[in-house]
């Protein structure tokens, strides 16, 4: 997990001055009429920290294989009103979410990491492989927040 810890400490550390060098519009601006704007990508991102944390948490003690929560993405966006909060508030929940989640990934004993978890679709992984996962969703989306990383 060390690899996975760097590179989410990495954004902790890096995410805000990038954020914070960018202007109002463009952190507002919808580029298409039913796509996220940065703002409402990084409230998702938020999002979804919230609720991997959970994940990481109850995969450890909960019943085997533990069964995942889905929840529903645009609604969550929506209903947390990201495209209308101001970009401190976003970004000091999304490090608070990410800094929660590097301390615990960081106290999971090994032997954690390979709790079986359902997914969904008949479909069972490792607890390490929802957090790889986490990262791999988390830099698709500053991609798409940052083009040129």
């Amino acid at each position: 997990m060390k690899p996975t810890i760097e590179s989410l400490n990495h954004w902790i550390t890096e995410l805000p001055a990038k954020i914070y060098a960018m202007s109002e519009f463009d952190l507002s601006d919808r580029t298409q009429p039913n796509k996220w704007s940065k703002k409402e990508i990084l409230g998702h991102l938020s999002d979804s920290a919230l609720n991997n944390l959970q994940r990481f948490v109850r995969a450890q003690y909960e019943d085997q294989p533990y069964v995942v929560i889905k929840y529903a993405q645009n609604q969550w966006v929506e209903l947390m009103n990201y495209q209308n909060l101001p970009i401190d508030h976003i970004v000091n929940l999304w490090l608070s979410l990410n800094k929660q989640i590097a301390e615990v990934i960081a106290k999971i004993p090994e032997d954690k990491l390979q709790s079986s978890c359902e997914i969904g679709e008949e479909q069972t992984v490792t607890l390490e492989w929802i957090i790889k996962d986490y990262m791999e969703h988390l830099e698709h989306h500053l991609k798409q927040i940052f083009p040129t990383l």
